[in-house]
């Protein structure tokens, strides 16, 4: 079936993206799911500095290039193949980037390790399978993590989806399979937070925002927002924070708290986390900092203290076990995730979304596939 997708042609491109442009919208051609595979008509998809990293270069990896960017989707299963439940057809499902096997040992820790098999598929571009299903004018595009959600379809692993209810709005579905899953993950399943933790979160970006509601939602006894931006702290303290200060005022306050969820992927970030622990704490890293970046920590304040460093990727999370937790958190209306979304584009306006990821201002931007650039620009 033909297509539009959001194609990156080549990393390292000097902004602004909206005058470079490495990215074009084309139209390609996508193959019908094959065995274990679903087809998904992509209704959000959510930027993510993921995304952005990819873009950039600023985490060098091997990347099969032309490659249709996007990790952050949700959609409607249109189509299923073989050894695919027929049920599924009709249901609004997450899209997440990490498929798990299911039988590696990574897959036997319970969400701490990524799996093997679901790593190895996303760094060739391919799906768990091994399949490959896009190509544009005869050449073959990759996919991306798996999921490649900047598109108007999908063909994904069934084990990179999950069922949510209908009544979950598209945007609110795909924040689940990045940003949620991620921030919220991390504090419940590596900080463990309990309602009587004290909590900070380092770092006010889509995943940072995503764990600072999730450990409102816990009910933790403080919660703490640090950011370089005002703009983000005044969002922080609306949204229920006990206190939000600038990493400066945080070091000159001397807070000390029971987790810390660094969040921002900066190693001063990551210093500036470490020293806001308090005795007995754990500093859970998400954030992804450039190959070779550095901090500097005191080991003897980590014996002396027993505090604890835990790094954590998608938060640590089993998709198919964590996502309807938090679905029902926001189906309660304890987990306000509509809040994470700071404005909607369209497709065509993927090149200054990711203008927009690198000023680092606003929240989460969200790709909505039911409006064009000539809508949005006209209302």
């Amino acid at each position: 079936m033909r297509i539009r997708g959001a194609v990156l042609n080549s990393t390292g491109a000097q902004p602004p993206y909206a005058q470079s442009r490495p990215i074009t919208v084309d139209e390609l051609t996508l193959s019908g799911p094959a065995r274990g595979e679903v087809l998904v008509r992509i209704e959000a998809a959510g930027l993510c500095h993921s995304d952005l990293s990819v873009v950039n270069g600023s985490r060098p990896r091997p990347l099969p290039l032309p490659m249709l960017l996007g990790h952050e989707a949700a959609g409607i299963v249109e189509a299923v193949g073989p050894d695919v439940d027929s049920n599924l057809i009709g249901q609004r499902v997450v899209m997440t980037f990490l498929p798990r096997c299911g039988q590696c040992e990574a897959c036997l820790t319970n969400g701490k390790l990524p799996c093997s098999a679901g790593s190895k598929s996303n760094e060739q571009g391919i799906l768990l399978s091994g399949s490959s299903h896009l190509t544009r004018r005869g050449e073959t595009v990759a996919h991306h993590l798996g999921v490649s959600g900047f598109a108007t379809h999908a063909v994904v692993d069934h084990r990179s989806v999950v069922p949510v209810g209908a009544d979950v709005p598209p945007a609110v579905a795909a924040l689940l399979g990045c940003a949620v899953l991620t921030g919220g993950g991390a504090l419940l399943n590596a900080g463990r937070i309990t309602p009587e933790s004290t909590v900070a979160i380092v770092g006010l970006g889509g995943v940072g925002m995503a764990g600072l509601l999730t450990a409102l939602a816990t009910g933790c006894r403080r919660v703490i927002a640090v950011d370089a931006q005002s703009s983000k702290l005044d969002l922080a303290r609306q949204w229920g924070a006990s206190a939000a200060y600038t990493p400066e005022e945080a070091l000159e306050r001397s807070v000390a708290v029971d987790v810390v969820l660094e969040a921002a992927g900066h190693p001063r970030a990551f210093e500036t986390a470490y020293q806001l622990l308090g005795l007995g704490g754990t500093l859970v890293t998400v954030g992804l900092p450039a190959p070779g970046a550095m901090s500097s920590i005191e080991p003897l304040q980590l014996t002396a203290k027993a505090q604890s460093i835990v790094g954590s990727y998608l938060g640590s999370a089993v998709p198919k076990r964590d996502i309807p937790v938090f679905e029902q958190l926001w189906r309660e209306g304890k987990l306000p995730l509509e809040r994470l979304v700071s404005r909607e584009i369209s497709l065509d306006d993927i090149n200054e979304g990711m203008d927009a990821l690198a000023s680092g201002s606003g929240i989460r931007q969200i790709i909505n596939f039911e409006t064009t650039h000539e809508e949005r620009n006209n209302r």
